[in-house]
């Protein structure tokens, strides 16, 4: 290899390592760190944060950049090299604008905010972590200053999650699904009601532990490549494909929730352990988008995980397991019961109708945090206001309501969007897997989940970041990101529970 280029990737390959060595060292806050451990704990990651934005924005990458754009090879656009070397410039042109003095106030802001919501949201006192999160909304407005250019100030935030997609194309998705779920809700709301007792029995946690990992272990999870463990909010770390750890949590007033999370979160897994090992330590290492991302553990977690077929298979062995429980419920009760729609104060543990008027609530709320129209202390009773408007329920405390997402804990303003994104996404790729695939339910019959995993792996997970969002989508589905087959997926599914 080119001395210059060899360097080049040297560099790259520093960077990832210490962004690896911070990733463990996030988990580990989130799962086993005694609370005592925070304010040092907050100074290591803002160390090595910092230490990844100073070697990664250094003049010599820019000097080695600009070489190999000078050297590349012009004849083959699509190839490996140019890939890697397009996604690196485009790093290096974002990491440059911020200042290594930024990341790491805002690595100390995020690791001290992050504790604070625990206890916030452990006693349901939103004046806990109040301060903390307008710390994080003003480095955040400093943020987007860093960019000038953009259309919209929401675009910087939304590009690190989503890159390429703008704060109006998402406006305008949100403007087309909303009144057709609206009215989905409404239809369903004139029905009578599923009765979904049998959810809410006494399930043994470490039985529904097993049953998770039993479930995973059928989709494909690697165990030798990853682990499990539970915290407050379920959510998947990755130090490259061959550590990914995902948690879950156990709530006694909703006990599946600890099967759900484990399904979302594997599928979340399932994409970083695809991701092809020729990516390993460079840039195109990972999944390509928080929405693509989020396509996978929705895919997972509802197109397959509240499917019908899937539970043709699966739920003999459930009953095996919870005989009390579940030994007198038919298969059909079970299954309406999971699909039941009903507003519910919990985004994690709403149903797929109601599911996304929660992530607008919040998107319509980050945008107005960041414009300066909303005062961090007026979050409560807006969350509450915009709650009764969308769903027609108002949370008990704050607990239920504004602190129940621990993301803008860690910084991650920009991301919800992409988990309606990722929903729109998911079906668009289930209907193409079926495509090619026409026995697909009678594969879940049967329990093999294997040419799922095997055609998400040729046509997404082994890319990594190599192609832009939207263009990975295109060439799977033959066009972007399209609301209409997500509307007429739960148009279908629920027309034939609730006989509308």
């Amino acid at each position: 290899m080119d001395p210059t280029l060899e360097k080049l990737s040297a560099r790259v390959r520093e960077v990832v390592d210490l962004r690896h060595a911070a990733s463990i060292l996030s988990w580990d806050e989130r799962v086993y760190m005694p609370p005592g451990g925070s304010a040092a704990r907050g100074q290591a990651l803002a160390a090595i944060q910092r230490l990844a934005h100073e070697r990664f924005t250094s003049a010599d990458v820019g000097e080695w950049l600009e070489y190999a754009k000078a050297h590349a090879d012009g004849s083959d656009a699509h190839s490996e090299a140019t890939a890697i070397l397009a996604v690196t410039a485009r790093d290096y042109d974002k990491a440059t604008r911020v200042p290594a003095s930024f990341v790491s106030e805002l690595a100390v802001a995020t690791s001290a905010a992050q504790h604070a919501w625990r206890q916030a949201r452990a006693e349901a006192d939103f004046s806990l972590f109040a301060p903390h999160l307008d710390t994080v909304f003003r480095l955040k407005r400093q943020y987007v200053a860093f960019f000038p250019s953009t259309d919209h100030p929401y675009d910087a935030l939304l590009d690190d999650y989503e890159p390429g997609m703008k704060t109006s194309e998402v406006q305008a998705i949100f403007a087309g699904i909303r009144p057709r779920q609206v009215a989905l809700i409404r239809a369903i709301a004139e029905r009578p009601q599923v009765d979904d007792r049998l959810l809410r029995l006494p399930y043994s946690e470490p039985a529904l532990w097993d049953f998770g990992v039993e479930v995973a272990t059928a989709f494909g999870f690697d165990w030798t490549r990853g682990r499990q463990d539970t915290s407050p909010h379920p959510f998947t770390e990755s130090s490259g494909a061959g550590d990914v750890r995902i948690t879950t949590r156990f709530d006694p007033q909703e006990p599946f929730s600890t099967l759900w999370a484990t399904m979302h979160e594997a599928g979340h897994a399932l994409y970083e352990q695809g991701s092809d090992r020729r990516w390993t330590r460079t840039a195109l290492e990972g999944g390509t988008s928080l929405a693509v991302h989020e396509s996978q553990s929705r895919l997972w977690e509802n197109l397959v995980g509240r499917s019908r077929p899937f539970w043709e298979h699966f739920f003999p062995a459930l009953q095996r397991r919870f005989p009390a429980e579940l030994g007198g419920a038919t298969l059909d009760e079970f299954y309406r019961s999971i699909n039941r729609v009903q507003p519910s104060l919990i985004r994690v543990e709403a149903d797929e109708a109601t599911y996304n008027l929660h992530v607008m609530l919040r998107v319509e709320m980050e945008i107005a945090m960041l414009g300066g129209e909303v005062a961090v202390n007026d979050l409560p009773e807006l969350w509450n206001e915009q709650m009764r408007e969308y769903l027609g329920i108002v949370p008990e405390n704050a607990a239920q309501g504004i602190l129940q997402d621990v993301h803008w804990a860690d910084g991650l303003v920009g991301y919800f969007a992409t988990y309606t994104l990722g929903n729109l996404i998911s079906v668009q790729l289930w209907d193409a897997f079926q495509s090619v695939e026409p026995s697909r339910d009678d594969l879940m019959r049967h329990g093999d989940f294997s040419p799922l995993l095997s055609w998400l792996r040729r046509e997404i997970h082994q890319h990594g970041r190599r192609y832009m969002p939207q263009d990975l989508v295109r060439r799977v589905t033959g066009s972007g990101i399209d609301p209409e087959p997500y509307l007429q997926y739960l148009e279908r599914k629920y027309r034939e529970i609730y006989g509308l």
